[in-house]
């Protein structure tokens, strides 16, 4: 147990040096809102680190079960943070003027502290969340979040055919901009409404 918190200590030490490094980099550089969306995101994944810290002057302690719901919730930050930085990467590769117009600086933040909001969602779901839930409430609340899933996917879709098929006709595109603007958006609404009463039912629950 001590060679364990010696190693997640100094793991803790590693990842905050090099952040400070990246801070004071980025302070020389003048991107303050990517410095400040930097350190929300940091502090988000590890407020319950930096906590016991604060506290009790030593890491909390590491089970299995800790660490398989820290594994997935850093797996679910990367591949939202993956597939975020590769549909910008698209969508800026194809010159959508209302959205490459937007400041790359506050868009980079945003991602960031996205990702850090992600990791930490997760973490709550499998950590307090999910233990709570009955199979029913576990089978729904995948669902909504699969609606959710799908209706950005298909928004992101449509809008890109929309301007695709209204830069090949020439005229304004009917059929994706109504499925962009009004369909898919309504699935959105209704999967993460959905997700977010089914999880604060999960956090708020008894334990089963």
């Amino acid at each position: 147990m001590g060679a364990v918190s010696m190693k997640t200590k100094r793991v803790f030490l590693a990842v905050s040096i090099a952040a400070l490094i990246l801070v004071i980099a980025l302070i020389a550089l003048k991107v303050y809102y990517v410095v400040i969306a930097l350190i929300a995101g940091i502090l988000l994944p590890g407020h319950r680190e930096l906590w016991a810290l604060i506290r009790r002057r030593k890491p909390p302690p590491i089970d299995e079960r800790m660490r398989e719901n820290f594994s997935k919730s850093v797996r679910n930050g990367f591949i939202f943070f993956a597939t975020a930085s590769a549909f910008l990467m698209l969508v800026f590769s194809v010159n959508l003027s209302y959205i490459t117009n937007l400041n790359q600086v506050h868009v980079m933040s945003g991602l960031f502290l996205a990702g850090g909001l992600v990791y930490l969602l997760s973490y709550l779901f499998y950590d307090r969340a999910e233990p709570r839930l009955d199979e029913r409430g576990l089978q729904m609340l995948r669902i909504f979040l699969l609606v959710a899933g799908i209706s950005l996917g298909v928004f992101i879709i449509s809008v890109f055919l929309h301007n695709a098929l209204s830069a090949l006709l020439e005229i304004e595109e009917p059929v994706f901009f109504t499925i962009a603007v009004f369909i898919a958006p309504l699935g959105l609404i209704v999967g993460i409404i959905g997700s977010l009463v089914l999880f604060t039912k999960g956090l708020l629950a008894k334990p089963l």
